[in-house]
């Protein structure tokens, strides 16, 4: 798992959680629900003081772990020669104050010949 902090597009559903994105010139859309919870910040590390009044995103942040694949790929491809589609699952962070979007995390994933030989042992 790769951590870092890069700036990415997201478009939103009507509900409010990530439905699409741009990042490094390609474009992605969402495959799987995504999930959210809400991490501590260190304010205090990045922050000389806390102004008045400015409780939420100064304490926590809202993350979003989705999984997407490019767009314009909705199912893997027909020949049987082809790799299968594997979804990249990234943590998104959006700024409360901005509405900025970053990429927190990259996770990597298991290709599914090594998760067969992980149960078979």
């Amino acid at each position: 798992m790769g951590t870092f902090s890069e700036s990415v597009d997201v478009v939103c559903a009507p509900t409010g959680e990530p439905a699409e994105l741009r990042w490094g010139g390609r474009e992605y859309r969402v495959c799987a629900e995504p999930l959210r919870w809400y991490e501590r910040r260190q304010w205090w590390a990045e922050e000389r003081r806390a102004p008045l009044g400015s409780g939420p995103g100064l304490v926590d942040h809202e993350i979003w772990r989705v999984q997407v694949v490019p767009a314009g790929r909705s199912s893997p491809p027909e020949t049987p020669a082809a790799e299968p589609l594997e979804p990249l699952t990234l943590d998104l962070v959006r700024h409360a104050g901005s509405g900025r979007w970053r990429l927190l995390r990259i996770h990597d994933a298991l290709r599914p010949e090594v998760a067969l030989h992980h149960k078979s042992a």
